[in-house]
């Protein structure tokens, strides 16, 4: 059960990248039709799922990004959306997204009622800056048992600038790295490493254990405006 619950979270916070040109947002998506795709693997290079993201409207500074989240067959699981919020000079994503493809399909079928504090990126993004924590609370119901869980991302920082090579295509990142601690009836914490490029977005992100082994990660695999 232990191994099984680890697989689900090894992944995080892949499900806000996004694509975006747009003067209010350097990092993050603000162009009505826009598509990306971002594709997990586990820490050998096995595909294990895709999730494909469409910025599906824009209203007041809000962007809807509706996410379809399919296995490593390409059959679909289910489908989620969530909000980002351009605040003049950053923007503010549904903490919703901290949610891991994994688990929408480990628990789909579930009631989950959720609350927590949104992640915030600047537009100024220099190494060294120290970001704001967040979090997400879920309580789901499963045939009348509740169980609760807690993500907090703590200690964000921004390491270095470097340049990073997917499929997608070759970009110029900030270099991120943050912890995740966990709660569901046991604590895991992970350290997370990712890379952001400006007008894209999260182009890479990694799962470290806390003895530092690799567990998985994630990548930019397409983009379409």
């Amino acid at each position: 059960m232990k191994a099984k619950i680890i697989g689900f979270f090894c992944l995080l916070f892949i499900s806000y990248s996004s694509i975006s040109q747009n003067t209010c947002s350097a990092y993050y998506p603000f162009e009505e039709g826009a598509k990306f795709e971002i594709t997990s693997f586990n820490k050998k290079g096995k595909k294990e799922s895709v999730v494909n993201y469409e910025i599906t409207t824009i209203d007041n500074n809000v962007a809807t990004i509706k996410a379809k989240i399919s296995d490593a067959k390409g059959k679909e699981v289910t489908t989620t959306e969530y909000n980002i919020t351009c605040n003049g000079n950053s923007v503010s994503i549904d903490f919703k997204s901290l949610m891991n493809p994994d688990l929408f399909k480990q628990y789909k079928d579930m009631e989950m009622e959720m609350s927590g504090t949104n992640i915030e990126f600047p537009n100024n993004l220099d190494v060294g800056q120290t970001l704001k924590d967040a979090n997400l609370k879920m309580t789901m119901n499963m045939s009348g048992i509740k169980m609760n869980m807690s993500i907090n991302m703590l200690n964000r920082k921004v390491d270095a600038k470097e340049s990073l090579t997917t499929v997608a295509g070759t970009f110029d990142c900030f270099a991120i790295s943050y912890n995740t601690e966990m709660k569901m009836g046991m604590k895991m914490n992970y350290k997370i490493k990712e890379w952001i490029a400006k007008g894209v977005g999260v182009v890479k992100s990694e799962t470290y254990n806390k003895k530092g082994k690799l567990m998985g990660y994630s990548e930019l695999t397409s983009i379409t405006k």
